[in-house]
């Protein structure tokens, strides 16, 4: 009886205490002063939503940069990178002093030293991978050369044929003596089992878990998930790009065809790569490592001027490392992609599996398709999401207005992060085009300045349109009506994903 009794006002009382937390909540939000649209859409989520909503943003919409609750203070490898990038800043201030071949580029070039921090650095090598296999199979051959040390990150590994094939020959590699660190995200790696991880720790692999998740007990960090892709050996090779460690990634999975691109680095940029690998196992384990002419054997106290010039004998690519994520203190690769795209001449090729832009770059892809630059985009016609998937197609319409090209690629999932311009320089990596990869996600990615790389990618997107099917305004006026409603509703939520 005193249930039935005291229930309407205890029903009451949650109410009340909902709508104080929300109002609140909202209030904070607001005050933040962040993008509006995702500003009115968590306060939507929040009032339409009792409870659920402020959890939601509670786990999912805080944004931890300005709060800088990924600390970097005492991190020596980005002490090394920013006293690097002072003084070659200083250098660029007389432009004879870029290299010519990026001296085109010089503001790009230097908008990514203040915003990331990022070393335009010379190699000697630069190859790029169009498939998981082709990838996966050379770092597999690298991990087997190594000679000093081996460092292995990623946001999946999975405890399948793939990834076993890479524990083996971590734990090879350790027994040997060769130092090998193996860094995965907690929740893209989270079916990793004890045996699986016990086996490399027994063999002397140091495990690295980014941010464990924890199914009943969520961390306040679930948003931020370290989606980098690194291979560091000896300090002398790097890779970085789009490729996790998981069967699919080699052979499809449940999709005729999984491609993705990847890339293979010799020379300085590896310098960056490392830096970055270091600085997340610092964020893990707050400490830095010795022997630093072991992880950084081109760094020499007595030559500065040539790391500060970016410059390497014999090398001809030149390319820059840009780390972003909660640690950082711009948006660095969005920032990136955007003066990439409004400074292209003549045309531009765009590949992401899933395209759902901040207002900034969507902004920036529209206007430069209106203003006679072609612009082609290569999205999966079926991805592996169902709720990203309908979020990409809502904002076909406004692309194919705008003249932007779009081409679903109908063989399979193509997991590429690619962009070109003007068949003069490319960027590939980790970074979706979308709000998480840009703001929520710890992400790398290159930009590589040379036109045979840019030619090389701009082949593999022109050879890949076979693949693909041109959308037209007339077509895809005639999609079914149920399509329009789910791309209409993921849309309301796309400024969260």
């Amino acid at each position: 009886m005193w249930l039935s009794r005291f229930w309407p006002l205890f029903t009451s009382l949650l109410y009340l205490l909902n709508i104080a937390i929300a109002v609140y909540s909202s209030i904070m939000l607001i005050s933040s002063k962040r993008d509006p649209v995702k500003t009115l859409s968590w306060v939507m989520v929040m009032i339409m939503l009792p409870y659920i909503g402020v959890i939601l943003y509670f786990f999912f919409g805080r944004n931890f940069r300005k709060d800088k609750m990924f600390s970097r203070k005492g991190a020596r490898d980005l002490g090394l990178r920013k006293e690097l990038c002072k003084e070659m800043l200083e250098k660029f201030q007389d432009r004879d002093n870029i290299p010519q071949a990026v001296r085109r580029h010089h503001k790009l070039v230097v908008q990514n030293i203040r915003s990331a921090y990022s070393l335009l650095s010379a190699n000697n090598s630069v190859r790029i991978y169009f498939s998981g296999k082709e990838a996966l199979t050379a770092m597999l051959d690298d991990i087997k050369s190594a000679r000093t040390h081996v460092h292995l990150q990623s946001f999946i590994i999975e405890d399948d044929r793939i990834g076993n094939a890479f524990k083996e020959a971590l734990a090879a590699k350790a027994r040997e003596g060769v130092e090998v660190r193996m860094m995965y995200d907690g929740f893209g790696g989270r079916h990793l089992g004890k045996k699986f991880l016990k086996e490399l720790q027994d063999a002397g692999v140091e495990i690295l878990n980014f941010s464990p998740f924890r199914l009943f007990f969520l961390p306040p960090i679930v948003n931020y998930r370290n989606h980098r892709k690194i291979l560091v050996v000896d300090g002398k090779i790097g890779y970085l790009g789009g490729v996790n460690i998981a069967d699919r990634y080699y052979d499809g999975g449940d999709f005729p065809e999984w491609r993705d691109t990847h890339v293979r680095i010799e020379g300085m940029s590896v310098m960056s790569l490392q830096a970055t690998f270091l600085l997340d196992r610092y964020f893990i384990l707050n400490n830095n490592l010795g022997r630093r002419k072991k992880y950084y054997p081109f760094v020499n106290p007595k030559d500065k001027a040539m790391l500060a010039a970016g410059t390497a004998g014999g090398s001809r690519y030149y390319s820059q490392i840009i780390a972003s994520g909660p640690d950082s203190d711009w948006s660095a690769i969005m920032q990136c992609y955007f003066t990439a795209i409004t400074k292209a001449r003549d045309h531009i090729y765009i590949i992401t599996p899933y395209f759902i832009p901040s207002e900034t770059i969507l902004n920036a892809i529209k206007i430069t398709a209106l203003s006679d630059v072609e612009v082609s985009l290569m999205i999966p016609e079926r991805s592996d999401t169902w709720l990203t998937n309908w979020g990409t197609m809502s904002y076909v319409s406004e692309l194919i207005d705008a003249g932007v090209k779009v081409y679903f690629f109908k063989r399979g999932f193509n997991h590429s992060k690619v962009l070109s311009i003007d068949g003069e320089y490319c960027i590939i990596g980790s970074a979706n085009m979308d709000n998480r990869s840009f703001e929520h996600n710890f992400e790398v990615t290159s930009v590589i300045y040379d036109a045979e790389c840019a030619r090389t990618i701009e082949d593999r997107f022109r050879k890949d349109l076979s693949r693909c099917k041109l959308i037209t305004k007339a077509k895809w006026r005639k999609r079914r009506f149920k399509n329009k409603l789910y791309e209409s509703l993921a849309r309301l939520v796309a400024p969260l994903l």
